[in-house]
């Protein structure tokens, strides 16, 4: 009976239990990650291929030190959005969905953070490269902006505006 109480009290907008709740979020969460994973590894693997090639040696040297970042980026990043199917294997079956679903959460969003840092430092090298224009950085920040509402702004607005108390 207790068991049932507890279920009752961590139902939060549906009728399912907390067990049912983590399972639900655990699924959403893993639709969620495969998308981002999917960009950033495409990403990641042509950053790796630029050293290989002769454009590489011709990089100014704060083009490099650009490239290394943006590489180093990209594979925390990677290792950020990969690691809640590592949390999933090692803890399935343990009993703590509901604490795996909230560190695999917390990854993805950091892998977010990184794949945004990825995605706007490779911008910056492709544009350093392709002109020598002066507005590069400004057009960075406006895509850095951009990525920062599609990204955050937005769904914290959302959350915040539509969310009951």
């Amino acid at each position: 009976m207790a068991h049932a109480q507890q279920d009752k009290i961590g139902r939060r907008g549906r009728d399912e239990t907390a067990e049912e709740r983590a399972d639900r979020m655990w699924q959403e969460l893993i639709q969620e990650v495969r998308v981002a994973q999917t960009g950033v590894q495409i990403l990641f693997g042509f950053l790796l291929t630029v050293v290989f090639t002769p454009k590489y040696e011709e990089l100014s040297g704060t083009d490099q030190t650009i490239y290394i970042v943006t590489v180093v980026l990209g594979a925390c990043a990677t290792g950020a959005l990969i690691g809640p199917v590592s949390l999933h294997r090692l803890v399935s079956g343990r009993r703590v969905k509901p604490q795996a679903v909230r560190w695999a959460s917390r990854l993805t969003l950091f892998g977010l953070v990184l794949l945004l840092a990825t995605t706007c430092a490779a911008l910056l090298l492709i544009l350093r490269v392709a002109t020598d224009d002066g507005f590069v950085p400004y057009l960075v920040a406006g895509v850095v902006a951009w990525y920062l509402l599609c990204w955050f702004v937005l769904p914290m607005w959302t959350r915040y505006r539509h969310t009951a108390p």
